[in-house]
């Protein structure tokens, strides 16, 4: 019988990175493999919590600086590199250990899912407009519309694009609608849970630790090289220190402070995603995910 691989998912700041180098760590069979839209990109490090050279020599980590940060990566690119990772590693013997929190990533990467057609230049025109995306998208598809913040205006064009495309709602292609079938490859999940005033905590600290770790030098270089793409310049963290630094922000602080607020808001719509996906086990710790390494190797080890 096939050994399945494995997945970790769960909230940002809940661990998951960590965890995941322990037990790849412990099982010795393990590559990592990142389930993260904005780690594909090089020179994005501080502000996407990316493992530190170290921990990637330490443990083989894929997925990760694959794409230049002007380049627009879109989930079913994703979906394509990274199920050729897991089939590569699994050729060779090992399990792949994928780690993301991303609900509508991970699920391209385990489920059958398929995707809308795309045209950047019907895309670009729409972003052209200068029009309330939202809106316009509400009227169309409040289903879509439902499900995508008002400020995220890449997904907003998007949907908008695969409308104008097709004739059809974005909602009706299931992009983005959970399912919880079959996988594409045998995997067992694992997802991480802390308290949430834990978890907010933590939020907080990651981004004054990244403040401190040069995260502003790091995105003014990335803005006066003029390598960043619309999908990276929205990244949590970086969209917020653009904006202090083109001063549509009124401080540091401010920017930081957007950014913890951003932060916790996302994590509570990936706990909503994940919690409705029965094929997750949950492991739950009062502090930080490391006392539950041991019931994570014993489910997997069976």
């Amino acid at each position: 019988m096939t050994r399945p691989h494995l997945a970790i998912v769960g909230p940002t700041a809940s661990g998951k990175s960590a965890l995941a180098l322990e037990v790849a760590r412990a099982l010795g069979d393990v590559e990592l493999v990142s389930v993260d839209s904005m780690q594909v990109y090089r020179g994005l490090d501080i502000g996407t919590a990316k493992p530190s050279a170290a921990e990637r020599a330490a443990v083989p980590h894929h997925l990760i600086d694959v794409a230049d940060p002007a380049d627009e990566w879109s989930v079913q690119r994703f979906q394509l590199e990274a199920r050729a990772a897991v089939a590569d590693i699994g050729a060779r013997g090992k399990r792949a250990l994928l780690v993301g929190g991303t609900g509508l990533y991970v699920q391209a990467v385990i489920d059958p899912l398929t995707f809308p057609p795309e045209d950047r230049a019907v895309r670009d025109a729409i972003l052209a407009r200068g029009a309330d995306l939202h809106a316009e998208l509400a009227a169309l598809d409040p289903d879509a519309a439902a499900g995508i913040e008002p400020g995220n205006t890449r997904r907003l064009a998007r949907a908008l694009e695969v409308i104008e495309l097709t004739g059809r709602p974005f909602s009706s292609f299931g992009t983005g609608i959970q399912t919880y079938g079959e996988t594409v490859f045998p995997v067992r999940v694992a997802g991480v849970w802390l308290p949430r005033d834990v978890l907010n905590a933590r939020i907080a600290a990651r981004v004054h630790a990244m403040r401190d770790a040069g995260l502003v030098d790091e995105v003014r270089g990335l803005q006066q090289r003029g390598e960043l793409s619309r999908t990276a310049a929205q990244a949590i963290g970086y969209r917020e220190v653009l904006g202090y630094l083109t001063g549509t922000e009124p401080s540091l602080d401010a920017a930081l402070e957007a950014t913890v607020v951003r932060t916790r808001q996302f994590a509570r719509r990936q706990r909503m995603w994940f919690r409705r996906d029965p094929r997750i086990s949950w492991f739950g710790a009062p502090t930080n995910t490391c006392p539950v390494l041991l019931a994570l190797l014993a489910s997997w080890s069976a």
